[in-house]
């Protein structure tokens, strides 16, 4: 995808999810927090700070355990996700990653939603 048709495909996304949430996400981090909620399977609840960092970082695995840089463990003793990094992620400066990680994001969200 070229940067053009990811822009326009994560303004499509971000209107579905309008639609879905009752509410547009803000930006990247919001519509990952709501992935990681989602792969939480827990349902909405409040979290702590700490938490909701830790749910976009389930986030971030999940939606690069699509190209194999993520690998599911299953789950620890409070039924949280638990990852593992099966390899590296390309280095690169901050608009690139926030690139590469909305591209993952529109190809979860293409597969959920279906």
């Amino acid at each position: 995808m070229n940067t053009k048709s990811i822009d326009e495909a994560w303004e499509q996304l971000l209107d579905q999810l309008e639609a879905l949430v009752g509410k547009r996400p803000a930006d990247l981090n919001a519509v990952l927090f709501l992935i990681g909620v989602q792969e939480l399977g827990k349902g909405p609840r409040r979290f702590s700070k700490e938490a909701k960092q830790d749910l976009m970082h389930i986030a971030v695995c999940r939606i690069l355990s699509q190209s194999g840089y993520y690998t599911f463990d299953g789950y620890d003793n409070d039924g949280w996700p638990q990852w593992t990094m099966t390899k590296q992620i390309p280095h690169a400066d901050l608009l690139s990653q926030e690139t590469f990680l909305k591209e993952h994001v529109i190809s979860y969200f293409q597969s959920e939603l279906v």
